[in-house]
């Protein structure tokens, strides 16, 4: 539907040095999606839900106005149930026409998003009044349905020049279906908590519908690696083609987290040993011939608001040890994660390879994957240290965890 998706974001994408930038934002994006869904689990207020979900695709698309529309079938259009950004007394209150002559009434009716990167020239649609009045320059509309029929549009406006992409559209259509099959488990478990027999049907409902929200965050986020790999594809520097590829494999690492979570039906607490088990399996499959991988791990259970940074962390040392640490491609990397006090836990993975640079320091490296590690150290609550194992190199990580029995 749109006659101009190329944006400033795509042309700096074809540039090395645009490229970290757009990878960053993409990735953010992704993250934002799968907290989302986790807040949707633990949340039971309709409103709340719609409201922070206009505030987290603002924020992913780095636009200052975001709005749920609800589709009001006995009067013909629709209702501004939550947003961001708007004049006091809009949310609650504001109507706009559901017909296709309005880009949201065409996103509702036929299903097909719309991109309005000029709406100051757009001659498809009219322009709604709302968006005149807050001086909107651009829009993105699509459709939220769930398995039982359409609720209505999710819209990001914004007030600068710039233009929406296909990126930028797979982020805010997978996060629609997220929030459309979110209002229907909301509505759902309403109807079936009227008795005690209802209570035990709404579980297994319930159940359903978290594989269901994992599903499809696990599709957005692979539609979101299938766009790196195309961009992978199609660019002809080096460098770039790099940086392309470990943006698309730190996002299918974060999809099987969060797949590996659901499966597991562990929402609050995981089985460290199992989960990082997995996760190394996971890597043993992808490594070189002459690669290996050793691992031990605790026989515990954390949070898994701790496990999923421990895990990303793992996986990018790992990988930067398979990487580095071997010249001629063969060698092994171990990590071990025990305990080494009450409530106390300690990362360590190291290889037997070439061993650090002599000027190696991780506080002044520009490395996406050097600050990741640091980045993801922090989240975590632990203390870092790079060691000389002489031969090859040790991360050690200590970190304070909240330790549950591994049950029998």
């Amino acid at each position: 539907m749109d006659n101009d998706r190329t944006s400033d974001a795509d042309r700096a994408a074809g540039q090395c040095g645009g490229s970290n930038e757009e990878l960053a934002y993409r990735l953010q994006q992704q993250r934002l999606t799968a907290e989302y869904g986790r807040y949707a689990l633990q949340t039971h207020d309709i409103p709340a839900l719609l409201q922070e979900a206009t505030r987290v695709c603002a924020v992913g698309l780095h636009s200052n106005l975001c709005k749920v529309m609800e589709y009001l079938p006995n009067e013909g259009q629709f209702i501004v149930r939550a947003g961001v950004g708007w004049k006091p007394g809009v949310i609650g209150h504001a109507r706009t026409g559901a017909d296709t002559a309005s880009p949201a009434g065409y996103a509702f009716e036929t299903g097909e998003p719309v991109i309005s990167n000029h709406l100051a020239s757009e001659t498809r649609f009219r322009t709604p009044a709302l968006l005149v009045d807050h001086g909107v320059r651009r829009a993105i509309n699509v459709l939220i349905q769930g398995d039982e029929g359409r609720y209505g549009v999710l819209e990001v406006d914004s007030t600068t020049e710039g233009g929406f992409n296909d990126a930028d559209l797979a982020f805010l259509q997978g996060f629609a279906n997220l929030l459309g099959v979110t209002i229907e488990r909301q509505r759902g478990e309403e109807a079936l908590l009227s008795s005690q027999a209802q209570l035990r049907e709404a579980m297994a409902h319930q159940k359903v519908l978290t594989r269901e929200i994992s599903h499809r965050v696990k599709n957005s986020l692979a539609m979101v690696a299938g766009l790196l790999s195309m961009q992978m594809q199609s660019a002809s520097e080096p460098s770039l083609r790099r940086a392309l590829n470990d943006a698309r494999a730190r996002v299918m690492t974060i999809a099987r987290v969060h797949d590996r979570l659901w499966r597991a039906d562990e929402v609050k607490v995981i089985s460290l040993a199992s989960f990082m088990t997995e996760l190394c399996e996971q890597l043993r499959a992808s490594a070189a011939p002459g690669q290996t991988i050793s691992d031990e791990f605790a026989l515990v259970r954390i949070a898994t608001d701790q496990a999923v940074p421990l895990a990303l962390l793992a996986n990018e040392l790992i990988t930067n040890a398979l990487k580095y640490a071997y010249p001629d491609g063969v060698g092994d990397v171990q990590i071990t994660i025990k305990p080494i006090g009450p409530e106390q836990l300690r990362l360590t993975v190291s290889d037997n390879g070439q061993g650090l640079p002599p000027d190696f320091d991780a506080g002044d490296s520009d490395s996406l994957g050097m600050r990741l590690i640091t980045g993801l150290g922090q989240q975590i609550g632990g203390r870092s240290q790079w060691q000389d194992a002489q031969p090859g190199t040790r991360f050690i990580l200590d970190f304070a965890a909240q330790l549950h029995p591994v049950d029998d």
